[in-house]
């Protein structure tokens, strides 16, 4: 009698165990936080958060795979931004919101306001780019950089600004590097898409609709580049 009793009790405290088990892993999966992603930039990245920019597109297809509640993405675009200006609003506008990424794609203005006496120089650039990833990844997130695509899509490397856009493009290679950080080369990117698919040598409308800002073909190939990072292969 006593050995049945005890085996019942033995039962029925591993049956206990086991729902406080069940309790426990519901809990745990109804509390945790989605992977929050930041994309921190300038106008490009403004216009990628409306609807039908890159941001957008990567929020349609991650809801395509049935993963809403797994990833919240958001866009801190600012037009007219350079590397300064990502700096001073960080705090606010990117480490509030405790990242697990950040997507860093500055340096358009950088080099394009140099035309009105208003870019950057290229030492102060890498410094405060420096400074930005460093800060990012002290709280917590990991960084992936990206190269300012085309100021102008002539694919004979006649645009003006071709060299110091590559130049400032070298800058961030270098960065990714030294400081570990994913890099997306859309200067790259852009430069080969546009020499498969410009063969009449247009400034404009392949990948952009003034030269800068990104088109439909541009925003879709943005989104598929950036969500192969999300999700490689």
């Amino acid at each position: 009698m006593r050995s049945r009793f005890t085996s019942a009790l033995c039962r029925s405290g591993r049956f206990q165990l086991f729902l406080i088990s069940l309790i426990i892993m519901s809990f745990t999966f109804r509390s945790a936080k989605p992977v929050r992603i930041v994309f921190f930039g300038d106008s490009i990245t403004q216009m990628g958060n409306d609807a039908g920019g890159y941001i957008d597109l990567m929020r349609q297809e991650i809801s395509k795979k049935g993963m809403d509640d797994r990833y919240e993405l958001i866009g801190a675009g600012i037009g007219g931004n350079k590397v300064y200006d990502l700096y001073l609003r960080l705090e606010d506008d990117v480490l509030l919101h405790k990242p697990d990424m950040v997507f860093i794609f500055i340096g358009v203005n950088d080099v394009w306001h140099k035309m009105w006496g208003t870019g950057t120089d290229a030492d102060k650039f890498e410094r405060f780019y420096l400074a930005l990833i460093r800060k990012i990844k002290a709280a917590g997130a990991d960084v992936a950089l990206c190269t300012p695509a085309v100021i102008g899509e002539y694919t004979d490397y006649t645009n003006q600004l071709d060299g110091d856009l590559n130049r400032y493009s070298k800058i961030i290679r270098k960065l990714a590097g030294d400081e570990h950080c994913k890099l997306i080369d859309l200067r790259r990117i852009f430069l080969d898409y546009n020499l498969r698919n410009n063969p009449d040598n247009r400034d404009k409308g392949i990948l952009t609709t003034d030269g800068v800002h990104l088109n439909d073909k541009g925003n879709r190939l943005v989104a598929e580049t950036f969500l192969s990072e999300i999700f490689p292969k």
